[in-house]
């Protein structure tokens, strides 16, 4: 009865060795991050995240506690085989989770979550994304952390430990007295709120809050949270504070506009280029000879320096440009199309204003469920994947860029009144894979990236050097954005503003004005307004966006990760985890005052989409 009793706290002294070695996996892993950390910062990586250790432990030891309590009165039933197999798959089960958090973090710069559950309906382009990773060591890890525990457990558990031989009441009554313990660390102790991931945060460094991170206790945190899109997780004031504030930030002195579009009704192309980071783009002080033709049309068109994506990922960039809408940290709305109905859309106001509307990718419209988006848009027409030969693909996602840019060439020909055309670049995503010679050195990450921006800016060159020669150039506007940035080249961390700085210019026959440099701070949200002023055309709806030619008291940009924002204004930089409840980082001359508004934007913006 003794070696039965001494299981209980055996196995669960089991599992927090499992999790501590998973920790060190985890920073061994990250070395290029955690020699940044010092000796201390990497101790209290295992001290802080201690109890999230315990509270997901403590869950992992329900079914065995019980099935000994079985075991003790139903002398057929084997506790010890059940446990045995209980075991082994969740060993293997969480090693498996374990090797994909490791490469998800180096791409992502958060813990494994729920995300990954919003690209399930489209695998391939999901496999896309992590073709770049080692697969290899990867599943060596999860391989190795697995077979070492399995033999752990076989060494330290025998079937004596577990099962008592005879009936025992007191067997049962402290084995549920064990179970009733449990739910001291399941919920983090007596206090009236169960713990939740800002008990592991404690440092200025995100990346030593991430390490005190228990992965599996992230992942179903964020499980259960998933789709439960009815509270307010960010308030931080009371709520008609934080709308006070908000709209003081969108109020204009007057409704005039730099005028630098001529004619009535041009034709719009608006180009979405994939993952275009501001670092690869000369003309923003980034590196030169990556982009030379986008850094020709800043040149030559208007360039606006100073963008910043509203968000990380694809779908999220989507809305912010077409809808002017800002991204939710740890879901997006794109994934409810009930709510995505409710937006404004830039193919509706030109469908309004009877223009043809078209939308063009050479991947699968289905990924992150960008279609029931479009759609909701009420686009005309809608090119992807299975408009185009397999022959023009790469081996992940679909066409290539200048097989796209083709298309859309041949059939704007055919266009019998003006028209607004959305084209949505992919190349320069990984895995990077490009149709031409690569043009700069290497096989790392960076070098793939490099190469495939390249390719891209080739092809966009390509595309308007044959614009030019039709017959509707002179009378087009030609909008060109990224649809986020990228920790590459030097992999940013995931909350810093150099991640999120964007490209943005404007160039065609449309335009009225040259070789013009807008420098005023901005967001993705704040294009769809600029665009629609530019036009005449109704832009109410679009609330969330400024006019970037009109003069505003209160320029700013504000973007979201996961989980935190950053706000930038005249005064600096400031970013902010929504965790910890505190900056990440502030310039020195960022108030406490810029510090509230952007909390008051979290706020109210994430309760607009709860309203939705």
């Amino acid at each position: 009865m003794k070696k039965t009793l001494r299981f209980h706290p055996l196995y669960f002294l089991f599992w927090l060795l499992f999790f501590a070695v998973s920790r060190i996996i985890f920073l061994l892993y990250h070395y290029n991050r955690t020699q940044h950390l010092s000796a201390s910062d990497i101790a209290f990586t295992f001290v802080y995240g201690f109890q999230l250790d315990m509270s997901f432990t403590a869950y992992l030891c329900l079914l065995p506690f019980l099935a000994v309590v079985v075991s003790s009165w139903w002398l057929r039933f084997n506790a010890a085989y059940f446990i045995r197999a209980y075991t082994y798959v969740f060993i293997v089960l969480i090693s498996i989770m374990l090797a994909a958090d490791l490469e998800l973090y180096s791409f992502w710069g958060f813990r494994l979550d729920a995300t990954p559950l919003q690209y399930l309906n489209t695998p391939a382009e999901m496999a896309a994304s992590a073709a770049a990773a080692a697969i290899f060591l990867l599943l060596f890890i999860a391989a190795e952390h697995a077979v070492i525990f399995i033999f752990l457990y076989n060494y330290l558990f025998k079937q004596k430990h577990v099962i008592s031989t005879k009936r025992s009441w007191v067997v049962t009554a402290l084995t549920i007295i064990f179970l009733i313990v449990l739910i001291l660390p399941m919920r983090g102790g007596w206090q009236q709120i169960p713990i939740n991931q800002s008990v592991a945060y404690f440092s200025e460094e995100p990346f030593a809050n991430h390490a005190s991170l228990n992965m599996p206790w992230n992942l179903m945190h964020a499980l259960l949270k998933y789709n439960k899109q009815n509270k307010n997780f960010y308030q931080y004031m009371p709520l008609q504070e934080a709308e006070e504030k908000v709209k003081a930030l969108y109020a204009t002195p007057s409704d005039s506009t730099v005028a630098l579009v001529k004619g009535t009704k041009p034709n719009v192309l608006f180009i979405i280029l994939e993952s275009y980071t501001a670092k690869f783009v000369g003309s923003l002080g980034g590196e030169i000879g990556v982009t030379p033709n986008l850094d020709s049309i800043a040149a030559t068109g208007i360039n606006f320096t100073n963008m910043y994506a509203s968000g990380d990922r694809s779908e999220k960039g989507m809305v912010a440009l077409l809808s002017g809408y800002p991204v939710q940290t740890i879901t997006s709305i794109i994934k409810t199309p009930h709510k995505t109905q409710k937006l404004p859309h830039l193919s509706k106001v030109f469908e309004e204003q009877n223009y043809s509307t078209s939308y063009y990718y050479g991947g699968e419209l289905e990924f992150a469920n960008i279609k029931s988006y479009l759609l909701n848009g009420g686009y005309d027409r809608l090119i992807d994947k299975d408009d185009f030969p397999a022959s023009s693909y790469n081996s992940k996602w679909g066409a290539h860029d200048h097989v796209v840019f083709d298309r859309v060439l041949q059939d704007l020909k055919n266009e019998k009144r003006p028209f607004f055309s959305t084209v949505y670049t992919l190349s320069s995503h990984e895995p990077f894979e490009i149709p031409i010679a690569a043009k700069f050195p290497g096989d790392d990450t960076d070098a793939l990236f490099r190469n495939s921006v390249y390719y891209t800016d080739w092809a966009l060159g390509r595309f308007l050097n044959a614009a030019k020669q039709q017959t509707w150039w002179d009378n087009t506007l030609v909008v060109i954005v990224a649809d986020h940035g990228h920790p590459a080249p030097g992999s940013d961390p995931n909350h810093v503003p150099s991640k999120f700085r964007i490209p943005f210019a404007m160039t065609g026959g449309a335009l009225a004005a040259n070789g013009l440099t807008v420098d005023v701070l901005g967001s993705q949200t704040d294009i769809a307004t600029t665009l629609l002023s530019q036009l005449n055309f109704p832009n109410e709806e679009f609330k969330w966006g400024r006019d970037l030619l009109a003069h505003s008291p209160n320029p700013f940009a504000f973007y979201v990760f996961n989980d935190g924002f950053g706000f930038i204004t005249p005064a600096g930089k400031l970013t902010f985890d929504n965790v910890a409840k505190k900056p990440i980082t502030k310039d020195e001359g960022v108030s406490q005052e810029q510090i509230e508004i952007g909390k008051a934007y979290m706020q109210f913006s994430f309760e607009d989409f709860l309203k939705k």
